[in-house]
């Protein structure tokens, strides 16, 4: 079940806060804050939350992927899975 927090941010230095203030303790700047609403959703029985970030999704078109060096082993369909092989530690 998503609970729904209110949190409130600085639009000129980003600083946060749980609660509304005149001024913001970041940069001293008056009547700044913004309110955000935050969208907490817990899974059943574990007790790790997922909070909703500010990133928006990016085509996968425009990411940038570079080539690994892997170590391939004797599986075949093991080496298809995982990309070419098993990734080498850096």
């Amino acid at each position: 079940m998503a609970k729904v927090k209110t949190k409130f941010y600085c639009s000129e230095c980003g600083y946060e806060s749980p609660k509304w203030m005149g001024k913001c303790p970041g940069c001293s700047e008056w009547n700044t804050m913004v309110e955000e609403r935050e969208t907490v959703v817990k899974t059943a029985g574990v007790h790790s939350s997922l909070i909703q970030t500010k990133e928006k999704p990016q085509s996968i078109i425009h990411i940038e992927s570079g080539r690994e060096p892997r170590l391939t082993t004797t599986l075949s369909e093991l080496n298809r899975v995982l990309g070419g092989g098993l990734s080498q530690a850096r």
